[in-house]
């Protein structure tokens, strides 16, 4: 009788289709993919297996479980990471989505049920971590992504049209909404109602109608757009109960052929806006803008001028905004202008500047000034200072510390030495993005610094939060001052953008081990220019690429 034993992988591949139809699917996943067989894992990536999954058990008394730890541990280990282009459905039960959801991206889901939703455990899982995985949205149902009872919801989605579907209805009881979308193409042909929350990056709203973009819920936005013409679309009547605005404008570009409605800001209580633009965009509309916001009780202006020819001072905050605005109680600021130096620009001292701040009328404020061969650099601001991001700062900066900043760019004329960036990491404790702007080599090395690894080690130093490092204008110098783990120490370095030849220079071709641990979690690297390195050694040097 053994004669006529046959093995199942002796059946030609029709045969075997047939039989493994006939099982479940998941139990067709777990038992037989990625066991190193590629003619079994060729056939059973097939549609038929890889398209529906259902992590959920639902027992004769209906109660609802997730299927177990250690088949779940398999397919997100094992199985997901292959065939997550193929998952078109996903049912999952709430107290495992985040390990399923977080195993793969699904760029052609267009199902997903969610069992036992609890608000607590949703929400959880929604708060936008920076590794958190994009989903595709917009081919949900109602009847498959919706909720009565949740009111504040982020989450990171891939597409434009993801965006809207959470804004068609399905979430009755929305108030808050903060959404980052990944994917910046549009190319929509669905219809939506909608109200619009924050999203990175920029969406472009100016010309959709009150009919299609609105709101009677809505009473906290924070988004980034694209043109200042998107916030007066916010602001022209279509967010009836909105009272907190926080916006980012993208473009420092002007061009607006719309006619707004701005008899509707009375109702606005808190504004926050960051917009790099000329004197212009700033004297013309800005000013008037803030001018309409008569009830406003909390101001947050980050203001980044080009080609200003006069310094923002005191008298003109005060004559210009303040006085306008009989309800203000809390006014954060910090103005930023790049000035060329005109024979007719006074030179102003920080003590001439610091003047015309009365002080019964304002908080704290500070201020910098750098004269510049051909041009002047300044910054004046409240204290505390209370923004994310702070642009071109030198080797004079204030010794205070920026308790917010997570975004810092770094720019001077004179050499970066290791103290500067000492300094930098304890004025800068939260700091998560840094870009480095000198082309100076740096000139010594400190007095208390020391070739010998015991002594050179009490100064390393450490930027615990550090996750995006651009070094593509900076002497490679920087470069060996941020990669060397005797001078530096990036725990959690995941983006890094430097150019070229000095990446090979600073690793000697990708074998110094002084600068390998800084790069190994490394996961996007921009080389500038040079788009590919193709080595053994590189690939070692930067094994999460």
């Amino acid at each position: 009788m053994n004669q006529y034993k046959i093995n199942l992988l002796d059946l030609p591949n029709e045969i075997l289709l047939i039989i493994l139809k006939k099982l479940d699917n998941m139990d067709v996943l777990y038992s037989l993919f990625d066991l190193n067989n590629k003619r079994l894992d060729k056939i059973i990536e097939e549609n038929t297996f890889t398209n529906n999954l259902n992590f959920v058990l639902i027992t004769l008394t209906d109660d609802v479980l997730s299927i177990s730890n250690s088949r779940i541990d398999r397919f997100c280990k094992n199985i997901l990471p292959k065939i997550h282009y193929n998952v078109k459905s996903l049912i999952l039960n709430s107290l495992s989505m985040e390990r399923i959801l977080f195993a793969a991206d699904y760029p052609n889901l267009n199902k997903l049920k969610i069992f036992n939703f609890n608000d607590t455990i949703v929400l959880r899982y929604f708060t936008i971590p920076e590794s958190f995985p994009s989903l595709v949205l917009c081919n949900l149902s109602l009847t498959t992504f919706h909720s009565s009872t949740l009111h504040k919801l982020s989450i990171h989605v891939m597409f434009y049209d993801d965006l809207l579907v959470l804004l068609d209805g399905r979430l009755k009881q929305l108030n808050t909404l903060n959404v980052v979308i990944i994917n910046s193409e549009y190319n929509s042909r669905n219809a939506y109602n909608m109200v619009i929350p924050e999203s990175f990056p920029s969406l472009v709203l100016c010309n959709l109608s009150l009919t299609t973009f609105h709101s009677s819920t809505l009473h906290k936005l924070s988004i980034h757009v694209m043109f200042y013409d998107d916030l007066l679309a916010l602001l022209d009547g279509r967010l009836k109960q909105l009272n907190t605005l926080n916006v980012v404008i993208i473009n420092s570009e002007y061009d607006s052929r719309n006619v707004y409605n701005m008899n509707n800001l009375p109702d606005l209580k808190s504004f926050y806006l960051q917009y790099d633009c000329n004197s212009h965009t700033y004297y013309n509309h800005i000013l008037p803008l803030l001018r309409h916001m008569s009830n406003i009780e909390q101001l947050n202006l980050l203001r980044i001028f080009e080609n200003q020819t006069t310094f923002i001072n005191g008298k003109h905050i005060y004559d210009e905004i303040i006085v306008h605005m009989s309800r203000l109680r809390i006014f954060n600021f910090c103005f930023c202008t790049f000035m060329r130096l005109y024979q007719s620009i006074d030179h102003l001292s920080k003590d001439d500047i610091l003047e015309t701040f009365s002080n019964n009328i304002y908080q704290q404020v500070d201020c910098m000034i750098r004269y510049r061969d051909t041009d002047i650099i300044y910054h004046v601001f409240s204290l505390p200072f209370m923004f994310d991001y702070l642009p071109f700062i030198d080797n004079k900066f204030l010794n205070i510390i920026f308790n917010h900043v997570i975004r810092l760019e770094v720019d001077d004329e004179i050499p970066f030495e290791h103290e500067f960036f000492m300094r930098i990491s304890l004025s800068f404790p939260s700091l998560k993005l840094l870009r480095v702007l000198n082309l100076k080599p740096q000139t010594s090395i400190s007095s208390n610094l020391s070739s010998n690894d015991n002594q050179l080690h009490s100064t390393i130093i450490e930027f615990p939060y550090l996750t995006s490092l651009n070094l593509l204008s900076a002497h490679y110098d920087y470069v060996d001052q941020f990669l060397n783990d005797k001078k530096a120490r990036l725990p959690c370095l995941t983006k890094l953008a430097v150019s070229d030849d000095k990446l090979r220079i600073v690793t000697k071709e990708f074998t110094n081990e002084r600068t390998r641990l800084n790069c190994m979690k490394v996961k996007q690297l921009n080389l500038g220019r040079h788009r590919n390195i193709d080595s053994e050694d590189f690939h070692v040097y930067f094994p999460l690429l």
